[in-house]
């Protein structure tokens, strides 16, 4: 499967649907690549899709995100699934918090984040889903 890129349009429409100053999650539905695999141009060694996730995207992401309100991280493996399809696998669930939906745009639709840390991301999973979803109060 292809990975998706967040969209402009995407963006816009979490930001219209999402009340500004709110506080939020965006949960993420991991699978990764055996190997990574890095586009034509990109100089990286070889490693494991896990490899590059944890050693090379999340600290390029957290160097982006360095001043910026991410309360925090919670990163877990998936164990087992009850319910859903059998082809659907998903081998880590991270759940990450912002400030608000301002700060999580402010980060990824930059073009940093574009050259810089979305390669390796692209590079490590084989799928995921992101949802944005509302901190409970």
């Amino acid at each position: 499967m292809t990975l998706m890129e967040i969209t402009l349009q995407a963006l816009d429409a979490a930001e219209r649907a999402i009340p500004a100053g709110q506080p939020i999650f965006m949960l993420n539905l991991i699978r990764y690549r055996a190997q990574a695999h890095y586009e034509d141009g990109f100089d990286a060694a070889p490693c494991s899709g896990r490899e590059a996730f944890d050693e090379r995207y999340r600290p390029a992401f957290r160097r982006l995100a360095a001043g910026k309100p991410l309360v925090r991280v919670f990163s877990v493996p998936v164990l087992a699934s009850l319910v859903g399809s059998p082809s659907e696998r998903w081998d880590e669930v991270a759940l990450n918090e912002y400030g608000d939906f301002a700060t999580f745009r402010s980060i990824v639709d930059t073009e940093t984040y574009r050259r810089e840390v979305a390669p390796h991301r692209h590079a490590a999973l084989e799928d995921f889903r992101l949802f944005a979803v509302a901190k409970a109060t």
